[in-house]
């Protein structure tokens, strides 16, 4: 949605010019915005997060990756190197890839890097800011690591909406097994469920040995250093498999502040649920004696609690000053098991911050989303897993995704027949489940309602990859024509994934302004990995020179695979 008042202010003459041919105009284009380049080599590592050792993925040996850190608009140039075994995809979560998903790193809309190969990304942050992550997308291999933080900050001219920080501190939280990522998808090929997880990292790394019960001695954890009386800006990135987690810090107030790339009302909080694949910044101010260490939490959320403490990740807050280790018991999680919707009143209460600037000069809520009307509705329905052919797959709206062969960019550039469908359903279909390569033809500029249902048993996230949406509404049951009554249409925060409740549904709006073909997914890594996907291709049919043109060096695969020239 922030993308929206971007381009309309620009010429179409001015437009034409800059998208007519590809990479040296493109560069024209943008010459006036900085350029920063990375280098990442993707390899392993044997690491023992805890206590068992085990094969992980790194970046340039880190685990995890180096921070991404750029301003608002600047263009990015990413060369990755893959000395992993099998082939990758890296996807830059939230970057939203302005008319060039010829970027995205993933399967459906680009070829993957084979081993020992490289590829470069280029991509411009368009008018965007905030916190973001980047991960592998494919094989399962994030559950074995490779991920790592982005932030987009403000250009100097459009002011923050609070205080500047004094200082940033990235905190990167998931669940993890002590199987790297081959032995999980191996059980799930099997049909088997990956069961409860190891443990909770933070910073890749283990718990505190806070309870030498549930915590063997030895394992290395995370200690966050800071002064007395200093505010700092806590992005926290949910990067786990499946499990959402509770985030607190002991004794300190989260001042709540952004969530991917938009400025929120700013509400304290004590406990804050994150679920898989979220993204949030948090100010926190250092106002507690230094008598002793904090503890920082981050524990399991809709299991078992009491089975599930050892998937709890601990890590400390050390002030300059402190006095002592953290001793005693870890701060309370939520005491809701009797009370269901705490956790969905407070995604309820999340809501934009109308008077910030986000990426550009003019408020963010100056987009009335709420008086636009819907061109399409898509009910998208998840349930759990099934077999289909033997396997066992999950499904969105009955259909178990299967990756094209050939990218659906490369496939529509070279006019490459049968690789996909545009014929997914916009309600749930009925009868026998079935695997396919089913896409959905998206109306370009409308503005669609999306539904997403979840009939599922766990808690899930959902991401599209290309835009943000507006969180309109969430609740238990299912979802009918009458939910529309309790939409929020005034300032519903703008995000890229958002959580659905086990048996419930979460209703978004998204303007589709930004050509190419992106993905629909579950950011749970399992019901992903079985098909849980879809893709919405869009086209400009007025003018299709608005999107990028293939880059120069576009990878070939499938029915192009001949075309690919061998890159060291």
């Amino acid at each position: 949605m922030a993308a929206f008042w971007a381009w309309s202010k620009i010429s179409s003459k001015f437009l034409l010019l800059c998208f007519l041919f590809s990479g040296l105009l493109s560069m024209l284009c943008f010459a006036a915005d900085p350029y920063d380049t990375d280098e990442f080599v993707y390899s392993y590592k044997t690491l023992s997060p805890l206590g068992v050792p085990q094969q992980v993925i790194v970046v340039n040996d880190q685990f995890p990756g180096p921070l991404v850190r750029v301003t608002t608009n600047y263009n990015l140039v990413i060369n990755v190197k893959n000395k992993l075994d099998e082939d990758l995809l890296v996807n830059w979560e939230g970057i939203q890839m302005r008319h060039n998903s010829w970027e995205d790193g993933v399967r459906g809309t680009n070829c993957p890097i084979p081993p020992g190969w490289n590829f470069t990304y280029k991509f411009q942050v368009k008018d965007q800011i905030g916190s973001f992550f980047y991960h592998p997308s494919i094989n399962f291999q994030r559950a074995s690591g490779g991920v790592g933080p982005i932030i987009v900050d403000n250009r100097t001219i459009i002011p923050l909406p609070f205080n500047k920080p004094d200082g940033d501190i990235d905190i990167m939280i998931g669940d993890w097994y002590t199987r790297d990522h081959k032995a999980l998808r191996a059980d799930l090929e099997a049909r088997k469920d990956l069961g409860m997880p190891d443990g909770v990292l933070i910073n890749g790394k283990g718990p505190y040995r806070y309870n030498e019960t549930l915590v063997p001695a030895g394992l290395a954890y995370e200690k966050i250093m800071v002064d007395p009386g200093k505010t700092y800006r806590f992005r926290v990135h949910n990067i786990g498999i499946s499990t959402s987690l509770n985030f607190r810090i002991q004794n300190h107030n989260l001042l709540l502040a952004e969530t991917e790339g938009f400025y929120t009302s700013q509400t304290n909080f004590t406990t804050f649920d994150i679920h898989v694949g979220q993204s949030y910044s948090f100010l926190v101010t250092m106002d507690q004696n230094a008598s002793t260490d904090y503890y920082i939490v981050a524990s399991a959320r809709f299991v078992n609690e009491s089975l599930w403490q050892r998937v709890t990740g601990v890590a400390i807050l050390h002030y300059s000053n402190s006095k002592g280790d953290a001793t005693g018991p870890l701060p309370d999680p939520p005491n809701d098991f009797y009370d269901k919707t705490w956790s969905l009143n407070q995604a309820r209460s999340v809501r934009q911050n109308g008077s910030a600037s986000g990426a550009r000069p003019n408020p963010q809520g100056s987009f009335h989303y709420g008086n636009i009307n819907v061109s399409d509705t898509y009910i998208i329905q998840s349930l759990p897993p099934t077999t289909i052919r033997g396997k066992r797959r999950a499904t969105l709206n009955g259909i178990s995704f299967v990756n094209p062969a050939t990218p659906i960019r490369l496939a529509d550039w070279k006019d490459v027949k049968g690789d996909y469908k545009v014929d997914f359903p916009s309600r749930p279909l009925t009868g026998r489940p079935r695997m396919d390569t089913s896409i959905i033809n998206g109306t370009f500029k409308g503005f669609a309602e999306i539904i997403f249902q979840n009939n599922d048993t766990v808690m899930q996230s959902f991401h599209i990859d290309g835009f943000s949406f507006y969180v309109v509404g969430m609740d238990y049951g299912v979802w009918t024509n009458d939910s529309r009554g309790s939409y929020n249409k005034w300032d519903a925060v703008a995000r890229c994934t958002i959580q659905v409740f086990p048996g419930g549904w979460t209703a978004v709006y998204v303007y589709l302004d930004n050509e190419g073909a992106w993905n629909i997914r579950t950011e749970n890594l399992d019901r992903w990995y079985l098909g849980q996907e879809t893709y919405i291709r869009l086209v400009n049919p007025e003018d299709k020179t608005t999107e990028y043109p293939a880059p120069d060096n576009v990878m070939y695969c499938g029915a192009l695979a001949g075309l690919q020239k061998y890159v060291p």
